[in-house]
């Protein structure tokens, strides 16, 4: 059998970069081929000390977060108290509810103009994203730009964020609780900016903000009404740009949904 060849530099690098692997953990790289060829360092008996009292672990910030269902609780009860965005903002940074902060670089609010009669949710922030702070900064934000510059509009017509403020760690998906508890958040963040117009983008943000369990497929181009309890917002699901960069065959498709939203804007 003929071995394969080696990986190269470059193609590792690649492997780690799509694992997720996107900082070092030391200032200087260590080689570990070298340390098997090292002597054992020599074995001496260890000190006899007295026994000590047993305490419990010492528990690192961000290690032990509080059950899901608190979790979700506390957010709701802080989205609610949340009278700008400037506060929901603050109260956001300020939560210690969702484990997904203490792995993130940093929060991901919003980008846009918030007095923008159109907003754009999306799922969660990838690694361009969590390094910058905005939301759509990677090559999903830049064919973001174009589909919404096709019809007249930009990050200062527009308002864009995420359900899930905080970038999961090697852009896995969100698990149902980790969406739970960001949920109180979105929603009273699109409460606060109430646009006009709510496009969902992708399946994910689709079925937790608009509530149903229909795939993509079925729901993009279809309007809903999504209820912030005080006003009814038009809603349209649409493909999310990553996926469109991975099936560019389905861009006539969301196409014809951002025609039905310049339509709508245009007639409201």
């Amino acid at each position: 059998m003929i071995p394969e060849p080696a990986p190269t530099v470059r193609e590792l690098l690649a492997f780690y970069l799509e694992a997720g692997v996107d900082c070092a953990l030391a200032e200087e790289p260590v080689d570990r081929l070298a340390e098997l060829d090292a002597p054992p360092p020599a074995l001496r008996a260890a000190p006899v000390e007295a026994p000590r009292p047993v305490a419990a672990p010492a528990v690192m910030r961000g290690e032990a977060a509080p059950a899901p269902d608190v979790a979700i609780a506390s957010a709701r009860e802080a989205a609610r108290t949340a009278p700008t965005l400037e506060a929901l903002r603050e109260l956001m940074q300020n939560f210690e509810g969702c484990a997904l902060k203490h792995t993130a670089t940093r929060l991901v609010f919003a980008d846009g103009n918030p007095q923008a009669r159109i907003m754009f949710v999306g799922e969660a922030p990838g690694r361009d994203e969590d390094i910058e702070g905005l939301p759509f900064v990677g090559r999903s934000g830049k064919l973001l730009d174009l589909m919404i510059g096709a019809i007249g509009l930009n990050r200062t017509t527009a308002y864009i964020t995420n359900v899930i403020p905080w970038r999961p760690p090697g852009n896995r998906t969100p698990t149902p609780q980790e969406t739970q508890i960001c949920l109180p958040f979105i929603q009273r963040h699109i409460e606060l900016v109430n646009p006009d117009v709510l496009v969902t983008l992708g399946n994910p943000s689709t079925q937790t903000l608009l509530s149903t369990r229909e795939g993509i497929m079925r729901t993009r181009g279809r309007w809903f009404d999504y209820d912030t309890g005080s006003r009814t917002i038009r809603a349209l699901p649409t493909f999310h740009p990553a996926y469109l960069l991975r099936s560019p065959s389905y861009k006539r498709l969301a196409w014809q949904d951002l025609r039905a939203i310049a339509k709508l804007l245009a007639g409201a």
